[in-house]
């Protein structure tokens, strides 16, 4: 027997109505666009390995398996008006929570410091996002879902696009260079300077746009309020349950959620998973790639490095030349950090101008086709990446990169939308961010054994592979079906 849900009715809403919803995005991937770019970084300058920086990003994956999903589904059945609604209140502590950690990050003066406060943030985040995904579905009706989320990819691109910017440009702004830097070991604390003050800045200014962003969209934006019934039924459940039912309803509500999955959400789940693997590897080595590719830094290099930098920690004289070279050697990083925020910045602002503008185009030429599209431009442009040698001349991949990225951010979540009941929207919209993290999950314990004994472990080798990986996700992508329709849904019982 199947039960037909009729999609609800809503009502248009304005082109700034659609714009303040989604402001709140903005800081959200203001935090992403740090941990995108300068968080690989900064673990390397207290002195992680390129090959353990897979698992170094393990909270990213875990948290996000966890939260997103638990959170999803609590927010379906929460409806507190003295906090704002059903999920307003969960995207404002997040943001709280994110804005905290960003603050306290660049103070950080160990390694597993930093890796933990990495796993706070990414708490936070992940608390923020899945309920503000599914805040726009609910908000919006199907003829205005695909522009609602290609406005949060627009989003998406800035907050991301002046995350990176800003490391660009305080690294030119405020950077020192070698030698007017103080030596590497302090006498005073016998320890190496690890993560430039330039840094600071902007992780100060991701901090203030989280919560100013996020406060401004809870303030400008009003959620549906539930039907007497609904309300009804919910004051009902919660009387009905017990604390533990309460407790683990959420998970079993995924665990069946999961097992009728539509089909499509089963055939997306397969591009993803060498999509996001992809993306996670890009974030990761990146910086590393221009190391070498640019600057010609080799793994030899970097073994020296870490090795002087051992020898300060611990007390050890260093010579003039050693000395010399270290500077060299994390300044020249400095500058690979400052090209990697001016390439994500540059694929972001892109993301940013043309998110909009793909909407017209998956109407005409069908969501799939453009989503395909998408991810061969990036596979392209991952493939062309190492080869580059000039900073500027490394922008037009990016520029691919930045179209792949748009379509990625939104028309996946507005053909899901489409093929979901819609009391359920929390609780699949977690089960695509299931989706998402579990490909980065087997990439932070995978891929570290791969680049070392595969990939002769080199970052170049490791952005190459991941350009395959998103020639493969095309490929999959073309068993999508070219467009989606949501006038009834059906769900089996």
């Amino acid at each position: 027997m199947n039960k037909i849900i009729s999609a609800i009715r809503k009502p248009n809403l304005s082109f700034w109505q659609i714009w303040n919803m989604n402001v709140g995005f903005f800081g959200i991937q203001f935090s992403f666009g740090l941990q995108q770019t300068a968080i690989n970084p900064i673990f390397s300058f207290l002195g992680a390995d390129h090959a353990e920086l897979p698992l170094l990003n393990l909270a990213g994956p875990v948290t996000g398996l966890i939260i997103q999903p638990i959170i999803g589904a609590i927010s379906d059945k929460t409806w507190l008006p003295k906090w704002g609604g059903r999920r307003k209140p969960f995207f404002l502590i997040g943001a709280i929570l994110g804005s905290l950690c960003l603050l306290a990050f660049p103070y950080s003066s160990e390694l597993w410091f930093a890796v933990g406060l990495l796993w706070i943030l990414d708490v936070g985040n992940n608390t923020a996002m899945e309920p503000y995904r599914a805040f726009v579905g609910d908000k919006l009706n199907d003829d205005q879902i695909t522009f609602g989320y290609q406005m949060q990819s627009l989003f998406v691109g800035a907050g991301i696009t002046i995350a990176n910017f800003s490391l660009f440009l305080f690294q030119d702004w405020f950077g020192a260079p070698a030698e007017e830097g103080a030596a590497l070991c302090s006498s005073a604390t016998e320890t190496i300077s690890s993560i430039p003050t330039w840094v600071y800045y902007s992780f100060f200014l991701g901090a203030f746009s989280s919560i100013a962003t996020v406060l401004w969209s809870v303030w400008k934006t009003p959620e549906i309020p539930p039907t007497d019934e609904d309300l009804a039924e919910l004051k009902r459940e919660k009387a009905e349950s017990t604390f533990a039912s309460r407790l683990f309803e959420p998970i079993i509500e995924i665990a069946g959620a999961i097992g009728k999955m539509p089909t499509m959400l089963k055939k997306l789940a397969a591009v993803y998973f060498f999509q996001w693997y992809a993306l996670f590897v890009y974030w990761q080595f990146i910086t590393p790639m221009l190391r070498s590719s640019m600057y010609g830094l080799s793994q030899e290099d970097n073994t020296r490095f870490e090795g002087i930098m051992e020898a300060c920690r611990s007390g050890g004289v260093i010579g003039t030349g050693d000395t010399a070279f270290a500077q060299n050697f994390q300044q020249v990083s400095e500058q690979a950090l400052a090209q990697t925020g001016l390439m994500n910045g540059t694929y972001n602002f892109v993301t940013m101008i043309v998110a909009l503008a793909l909407v017209p185009f998956a109407k005409k030429y069908g969501s799939r086709n453009v989503y395909v599209i998408s991810l061969v431009l990036t596979g392209v442009a991952m493939l062309s990446m190492p080869y580059i040698k000039n900073e500027y001349a490394l922008l037009v991949p990016m520029i691919l990169f930045g179209i792949g990225w748009a379509a990625m951010m939104g028309i996946p979540y507005s053909m899901v939308s489409k093929v979901i009941p819609e009391e359920k929207r929390g609780v699949y919209m977690g089960i695509v961010n299931m989706m998402i993290v579990i490909p980065m999950l087997i990439q932070t314990v995978t891929f570290g054994p791969i680049i070392k004994n595969l990939l002769n472990d080199n970052a170049v080798n490791a952005i190459l592979f991941g350009g395959v990986f998103f020639i493969i996700a095309a490929l999959l992508a073309l068993r999508l079906k070219k467009s989606y329709s949501s006038d009834k849904i059906y769900i089996p019982e």
